[in-house]
């Protein structure tokens, strides 16, 4: 038996947006079907949001995201602040993103296209458990952690 875990991401209005970001950083595929598509009245607002979105990609990236029915605001649901202060990273966010590259130089281009109009909560450079980590706060306002799988 196997299982797969997919993050899934909650927006407001956002979902269509990050979907394709997150495209253009990890490649792959993207699926979006609207609220209008499975039915809703496109004169209805939000018809035009995200109900089901996707991006697979062949690395083995895949995240779902979705826009909350009623939701406005362009922020993820849940999103808020984590920062670093004396050594320690501190949020009130219930979950980060985690991916691991095979190299430092991988893990830097997802970083460098992530980091974009991103807040850095701390750089990617080595640390005591990895060649490379750090962690951001994107435009979308979702947490990444980027890392290398230690060899």
């Amino acid at each position: 038996m196997t299982i797969q875990t997919t993050t899934h991401l909650n927006f407001r209005g956002d979902a269509r947006a990050a979907l394709d970001f997150y495209r253009s950083v990890f490649g792959g595929d993207c699926v979006i079907n609207t609220y209008a598509d499975l039915g809703t009245p496109k004169d209805i607002p939000g018809a035009e949001g995200v109900v089901f979105g996707v991006v697979t990609a062949d690395n083995g990236f895949r995240v779902m995201a979705y826009d909350v029915p009623g939701e406005t605001g362009g922020t993820i649901v849940g999103g808020s602040t984590t920062r670093r202060e004396n050594n320690t990273t501190l949020t009130d966010q219930a979950l980060f993103v985690s991916i691991n590259a095979d190299t430092l130089d991988e893990a830097q281009g997802y970083w460098d296209k992530l980091a974009v109009d991103a807040a850095v909560v701390e750089p990617l450079a080595a640390s005591a458990w990895s060649p490379g980590f750090g962690m951001l706060t994107d435009r979308f306002g979702v947490t990444w952690s980027v890392g290398v799988t230690p060899s």
